[in-house]
């Protein structure tokens, strides 16, 4: 009898599900949802679908909010709409703002994406990884494609901020146990870019790329992706994936053989926006 072939969603699905455990994440049940909370330091984790649900009531997702409440956590839950369709429509009735992100696959016959020469991957202990953990921080702040202001001086502040420090010790940590891969486009010893990937299995999810907005338009996140992606096709990957923030940022992501395969949901409340 021949396996049965799990389409990329189906893969996709499997590894929202298991990549917070393989993180040391704790699960709670809540029937048709899961929350997700991590032990330890790090970006806290999400609810979500339990893998197979197929419904959810606003009072399903107002009962998971009460306990993230409850926890200090933030009240988010992500999901993928062609997968979980019926969680939208709870998710708003319960007071959350969903917000919709292109999900990309890279393409099997993609070919290698451009090398950068600045770019490279670092490891636990290098001297990069203080303004590797940092540079997210400014541009999610200022998120889009478009030159902004922030640059090498705001990136030292943002070093000493004491988010980054504790991002730093949890990023170093799955550096040394193998559960991310970072790498950083640097000019004259300055951090301009950086981005991770997370594998799981022969799953990889790309994850929090990230250009200094004074940076921006020289194709560095591009270069940093390249990097990844490499590195986990090497590492055995079959499946690499990533949720862009819109579509110009999609379009980005295209050039490296990526295309949106469908859509990732992040639901909060609106006050959090």
């Amino acid at each position: 009898m021949t396996p049965t072939r799990l389409t990329p969603l189906a893969r996709i699905e499997a590894y929202y599900d298991t990549a917070p455990r393989a993180g040391g994440a704790r699960a709670e049940d809540f029937g048709p949802l899961t929350l997700f909370v991590r032990e330890g330091t790090g970006w806290p984790y999400y609810a979500r679908p339990a893998l197979g649900s197929s419904g959810a009531t606003a009072g399903d997702v107002a009962r998971v909010r009460e306990r993230q409440r409850e926890l200090g956590v933030p009240q988010a839950f992500e999901w993928v709409a062609e997968t979980s369709p019926w969680l939208r429509a709870a998710a708003e009735e319960a007071g959350l703002r969903v917000h919709a992100h292109p999900l990309m696959v890279l393409e099997q016959s993609a070919p290698a994406g451009p090398a950068h020469p600045g770019v490279r991957l670092i490891g636990p202990d290098d001297a990069l990884l203080p303004a590797a953990v940092a540079v997210p921080l400014l541009a999610f702040a200022d998120p889009g494609t478009a030159v902004g202001a922030a640059g090498p001086a705001e990136l030292a502040a943002a070093m000493e901020q004491p988010l980054a420090a504790a991002r730093r010790e949890s990023v170093s940590a799955d550096l040394a146990s193998g559960r991310t891969a970072l790498a950083v486009a640097v000019q004259d010893g300055t951090v301009l870019a950086s981005g991770q990937y997370i594998p799981v299995g022969d799953t990889a999810e790309v994850v929090g790329v990230a250009t200094l907005p004074a940076a921006r338009r020289r194709g560095l996140a591009l270069g940093v992706t390249a990097a990844l992606v490499a590195d986990a096709l090497a590492r055995g990957a079959r499946t690499v994936f990533l949720s862009a923030g819109d579509e110009a940022v999609a379009r980005v992501y295209a050039r490296a053989g990526f295309r949106t395969v469908a859509t990732a949901l992040i639901a909060e409340p609106a006050d959090e926006d």
